[in-house]
């Protein structure tokens, strides 16, 4: 007769335990149908689920009690039902997601709320697994802590997003949330592009541009009430620009030697390159800045507007088509071709107005520290830490990227 049985040990974790336990299922012909191990600080929690048959179950367990006596672990047997294991087996086919929690530091309070909405929402908390490094006692400005929860349940689109938007509401100025689908196009994201002003640099060139050129105030205003999707962006970019007329091309240099990078640029593209991930720049920006960025951190791609320059001196005019928010989702399309991808394998990170097409195009859109219309229209907001805060809305962990 068959037996299935669920072992559960706990206690320090040594070297050599999992192969002593195993060694014992493998002495009886056991066949494990289902295993899972976790340490926490030096403490291991492992669990295995197991079929054999009456004649054999009793020497089994008796041979696990006597190997964890001597191994100094705790050891608990719970015999399982064949229907409640059909059952088990069943739930199998329900929908898995990511909820990922991500600040400087997390409460026990927030993960308690973020328990309990999942829970209200008939989701099953599968596994949870800190992403980032060992946190220190004390948080400073420079922080991180991240925790990843792996959900399951069945949902349609309108119970997404109800469960999202509960989420949300649970967000606040020192914690951001994510919420994805566990699919193959999450493990096997592709391409990612950026918006360029206030997104991988703390400025706004024009702005910096104009306030050499003596019109700071109006350029300003206009670059204001486009970002906030007040006016058509294209416009706003003409009138801008025709603002910058005689403006030097050594002002240019000098902003662009000065740049203010975002916190985490560095280690987010080194981390990508290792990974083989394709980077670009769509921005509303210019080419001149964005080429400075391709050439210091190695952007494969950079489409922006090119500014007219006649003997050293801009003339107020540009040169192509405006990058404006329907360009840049046009222009990841057309990424994602040349590379070959899907374009759900696709990430696109930005701030402002003009970057809700290519948020809403890629597989995964991230608002980075927006502007509050864009953080009302984007399932992904990252607010709370620096630009490497994305490398844990992709999976990865500390311990395999440092």
């Amino acid at each position: 007769m068959i037996e299935i049985i669920q072992v559960n040990i706990s206690g320090e974790d040594k070297p050599g335990l999992t192969t002593a336990l195993t060694g014992i299922l493998a002495k009886y012909d056991a066949f494990i149908l289902d295993i899972g191990q976790a340490n926490i600080h030096q403490s291991l929690t492992l669990g295995i689920l197991f079929k054999t048959t009456t004649e054999k179950s009793g020497f089994i367990m008796k041979d696990l009690l006597f190997e964890a006596s001597a191994l100094g672990v705790q050891i608990r047997f719970t015999p399982i039902s064949i229907d409640a294991y059909n059952a088990w087996v069943s739930r199998q086919g329900k929908g898995r997601y990511i909820v990922t929690l991500l600040g400087r530091q997390i409460t026990a309070d927030e993960i308690s709320q973020v328990a309990s909405v999942a829970a209200a929402h008939g989701f099953n908390i599968d596994a949870i697994k800190r992403m980032t490094g060992r946190v220190p006692l004390e948080a400073d400005a420079t922080s991180k802590s991240c925790i990843e929860l792996s959900l399951r349940g069945h949902v349609d689109e309108s119970h997404r997003l109800a469960f999202q938007k509960d989420l949300m509401a649970h967000r606040n100025s020192g914690l951001d949330i994510s919420f994805q689908k566990d699919d193959i196009y999450r493990r096997s994201r592709r391409l990612i592009c950026f918006d360029m002003d206030s997104t991988l640099i703390g400025t706004e060139c024009i702005d910096e541009l104009a306030a050499c050129a003596g019109v700071g105030e109006q350029v300003a205003a206009i670059t204001a009430q486009a970002m906030r999707g007040e006016i058509d962006f294209t416009e706003s970019f003409r009138r801008r620009v025709a603002l910058l007329k005689g403006l030097s091309v050594d002002v240019m240099e000098k902003i662009a030697r000065d740049m203010p990078y975002n916190e985490g640029l560095e280690r987010m593209m080194t981390v990508l390159k290792r990974v083989g991930y394709k980077t670009a720049i769509l921005s509303g920006g210019f080419t001149y800045f964005g080429n400075m960025l391709k050439q210091k951190f190695g952007f494969d791609y950079v489409y922006a507007n090119e500014l007219e320059l006649e003997n050293g001196y801009l003339t107020g005019r540009y040169l192509g088509d405006v990058v404006d928010g329907k360009r840049k989702a046009e222009l990841l399309r057309l990424l994602c071709q040349f590379e070959g991808i899907n374009i759900a394998q696709s990430v696109a990170v930005g701030d402002g107005a003009n970057d809700l097409p290519m948020l809403g195009t890629a597989g995964l859109g991230i608002a980075y520290h927006a502007k509050p219309k864009v953080k009302e229209n984007t399932e992904q907001n990252l607010t709370t830490v620096g630009l490497d805060g994305i490398l844990y809305f992709l999976g990865l962990k500390d311990s395999q990227i440092e």
